[in-house]
């Protein structure tokens, strides 16, 4: 699924664009219907590499949602070189470790799976929260 892209819309509410990385398409197709289910738009990439692309091209991006365990650049890895291109860019680390291996130093808010809905509405609120106003 290297390098496609996909962009839903709302159902309801009001909508911020959104981010999903993760390299399992089903696990992406889950989170992406919750997040529209949730009322946001929302773009999808597989990897790392592609994630960042999408960060250059789409400043609408408000918020990072990313697996942490992916081939070439781990979930971690990504937050860090997101947030130099973006800074201030609010991250979730979505991950199926209950403890994250040793060694790697990580302060970002999390999301263990698998996950209800409820919860992810709660996490991604939170998450929106910490999205500076526009001027």
């Amino acid at each position: 699924m290297k390098g496609q892209f996909v962009q839903t819309g709302p159902n309801k509410g009001s909508a911020a664009t959104i981010l999903v990385v993760d390299d399992d398409a089903l696990i992406t197709l889950n989170m992406v219907d919750h997040l529209t289910e949730l009322g946001h738009i929302v773009l999808e990439a597989y990897s790392g590499r592609d994630a960042l692309t999408l960060l250059e091209n789409h400043p609408e991006i408000a918020a990072l949602i990313t697996d942490y365990s992916m081939p070439m650049m781990n979930g971690v890895e990504l937050a860090e070189q997101a947030c130099r291109l973006r800074p201030g860019l609010p991250v979730l680390l979505s991950t199926g470790y209950a403890e994250l291996p040793q060694g790697i130093a990580n302060t970002l808010p999390r999301i263990e799976k698998p996950f209800r809905e409820e919860e992810l509405a709660e996490k991604v609120g939170a998450l929106l929260s910490m999205v500076a106003p526009a001027e």
